[in-house]
């Protein structure tokens, strides 16, 4: 064997030299650790430095901003008094109206006043023999009458309208609409005893239209009883019948009378009789308030000294009546600025009153009913009523004699109330088939739906009623009934909710531009101070006259005649029910729209999409300050 090879490898380290690196390694250790000390002690330093800085900057921005919203809140504190005086200045214009009637004297009476609408009531009901034509412009009236009711009822807050009130305003109402119907039953009772002397000489039926601009009245009477006369037209017009052979050979008269107003729905509900009474007692406590305020006033007048001499005692006897009379004016301001409060808390919970949405529906409706809260009646009244012709008139040697009945104008029960079995009652008593004109000034976005009034159950309903074709370019509509009686044409109240887009633009400092678009519609509404007027319509791409355009009202006869046009764009405290959107909290939309009043003519203001993802508790919309075009500067 060879020799074995020598190891190769470092030398040996000495115990020496492994304690001095190990020192060595440990110094350098703890030299870094001492570092990495420092130097994060350094980074702390610098963090809290600019921490501070930092708190200092927001506490400034803080300072600065508080300061901002003080001064803001004054600002708008002083702007927000513009509602209560806003209020003020509505009730002296309702004074003002009511004092200019007073002077006026043209003879008709104030509707608010109990014992004047009621001797109207009365003179007018003594009146007899009265023509269709002469209760025609009686009418006039009678509708202003009950308009100016119904505004005030609208107009007037709950605050203002006590119990009585609104009870004495409604019974007015439903009298003169009951007064006015009887008018037009006698008056169409008068015109019918003269039938056989207005018979056509072709047919020797008579037929008559007499036409207002509220109410149009087509009359036909069936002399000749022919059997083969079943198709009856009025003129010229689509609008007509088409009665079975057992009505044309009765002694009947057919009447269609178009009202453009509705006097058979319900009348709207008062306001909450227990909110009338909550701010009664609140006003009540502030007037109690405002004298103890004023008591504690005279009270704390400066008193005479008993001590002081003849001269002085003079002086200050003399000054007495003045101390008086500040201390009186300040009494008068603190009554003054209390009962600003005061009308200002009416007119925030009468706004929340329109915002806040009801919890159930007034109440619930069975199929075939008509849902006044989802649906709305367009285009007025047809009352289709079957008539028993009454006894002519007779010539006899120069005079005229007529037979009157006791009973007056009767209606022809058809089909006939004793009918027992049904099946016949659908061979020999059919339905009869009308065929309506459509009000020029309505818009129909979608086919209207027929509705007939039940006078027994007092409600709407659909049922008894087939066949309905409507012609939308000749806006006629003809439908079956079985019986004959009311009838209105229904749309969707909510058609045009919720909207595509909205905008509020400053046209001049006291004039604004709203623009609402909907699915079927845009609409452009001037609103100036406290009047407002349709500027346009645009029904897709094409533009649409209306006769609203161009005509300023006060809020309530402008929210009216759109609803009545059909262009019904203002929820109410039930649409919730029946469109689905993000409801907001009634007090955060009032905020937001009462901001929007206040700055309306310095800011545009838009809709936005974020508004539908926020929740309840926040509103969303654009806004950029804008210069009106009037504007000095602009």
């Amino acid at each position: 064997m060879g020799p074995k090879p020598k190891k190769s490898g470092s030398k040996k380290i000495t115990k020496a030299e492994r304690l001095r690196q190990q020192q060595e390694e440990e110094e350098r250790r703890l030299k870094e650790e001492e570092e990495a000390r420092v130097k994060h002690e350094k980074e702390e330093l610098e963090r809290l430095e600019t921490q501070r800085i930092e708190k200092e900057k927001w506490q400034k921005l803080e300072a600065k901003d508080l300061e901002r919203r003080n001064m803001e809140l004054e600002e708008l504190t002083l702007l927000e008094l513009c509602f209560p005086y806003a209020e003020r200045l509505k009730q002296e214009d309702r004074a003002l109206a009511q004092w200019k009637h007073y002077i006026q004297c043209d003879g008709s009476p104030d509707p608010s006043v109990a014992p004047e609408i009621n001797t109207f009531i009365s003179l007018w009901k003594e009146e007899t023999n009265e023509t269709f034509e002469e209760v025609i412009e009686k009418s006039k009236l009678v509708l202003s009458l009950i308009e100016t009711l119904k505004l005030v009822l609208r107009e007037t807050p709950p605050s203002d309208l006590s119990e009585k009130n609104v009870a004495q305003y409604q019974g007015s109402i439903l009298e003169l609409q009951e007064l006015l119907q009887l008018k037009f039953n006698i008056a169409t009772e008068i015109l019918l005893r003269h039938a056989s002397t207005l018979a056509d000489l072709d047919s020797g039926n008579m037929e008559k239209i007499i036409q207002d601009e509220n109410v149009t009245l087509y009359v036909w009477a069936n002399l000749k009883k022919n059997p083969r006369y079943r198709t009856i037209k009025f003129s010229d017009t689509q609008i007509g019948f088409e009665i079975p052979r057992v009505l044309a050979t009765s002694d009947i008269a057919l009447r269609l009378l178009h009202t453009c107003y509705d006097h058979v729905s319900p009348l709207r509900p008062a306001p909450a009789a227990s909110q009338e009474k909550a701010l009664e007692e609140e006003q009540d406590v502030g007037t109690a308030e405002a004298a103890g305020q004023a008591q504690e006033a005279l009270e704390e007048a400066p008193q005479l000294p008993n001590n002081a001499d003849t001269s002085e005692t003079r002086t200050q006897e003399a000054g007495d009546p003045q101390e008086e009379a500040i201390a009186l004016e300040d009494s008068e301001a603190q009554k003054s600025e209390l009962g600003l409060k005061l009308l200002s808390a009416a007119v925030l919970e009468a706004q929340l009153l329109l915002l806040e949405n009801v919890l159930e529906k007034p109440m619930l409706f069975e199929d075939n009913e008509v849902d006044l809260c989802q649906f709305m009646p367009l285009g007025g009244i047809y009352h289709l009523d079957i008539l028993e012709l009454p006894p002519q008139c007779r010539p006899i040697r120069g005079w005229v004699m007529v037979q009157i009945l006791k009973e007056g104008l009767q209606k022809h029960s058809y089909p006939p109330d004793t009918m027992e079995d049904s099946n016949d009652a659908e061979n020999n008593f059919p339905p009869i088939e009308v065929t309506l004109k459509v009000h020029q000034n309505v818009i129909f976005f979608e086919d209207p739906m027929v509705a007939r009034w039940d006078a027994e159950d007092q409600h709407w309903k659909t049922d008894g009623i087939s066949n309905v074709v409507y012609a939308s370019k000749q806006k006629l509509i003809t439908f079956s009934l079985d019986t004959l009686g009311p009838v209105t044409l229904i749309q969707d109240a909510h058609v045009h909710m919720p909207y595509q887009s909205w905008e509020l633009q400053p046209l001049d400092e006291d004039k604004v531009l709203l623009t609402v678009t909907t699915v079927f519609a845009e609409m452009q509404i001037h609103i100036k101070e406290e009047l407002f007027m349709l500027a346009a319509v645009k029904l897709g791409n094409k533009e649409r006259v209306s006769l609203l355009e161009g005509k300023w009202m006060t809020h309530i006869s402008f929210i009216t005649a759109l609803k009545e046009a059909g262009l019904n764009i203002f929820p109410s405290n039930y649409s919730h029910f029946y469109v689905i959107i993000n409801n907001k909290f009634a007090s955060v939309e009032l905020k937001a729209y009462r901001q929007m009043a206040l700055l309306s003519s310095a800011f545009a203001y838009g809709w936005s999409k974020w508004n539908l993802l926020c929740d309840s508790h926040r509103v969303v919309f654009k806004r950029i300050m804008k210069k009106p075009p009037g504007a000095v500067g602009s």
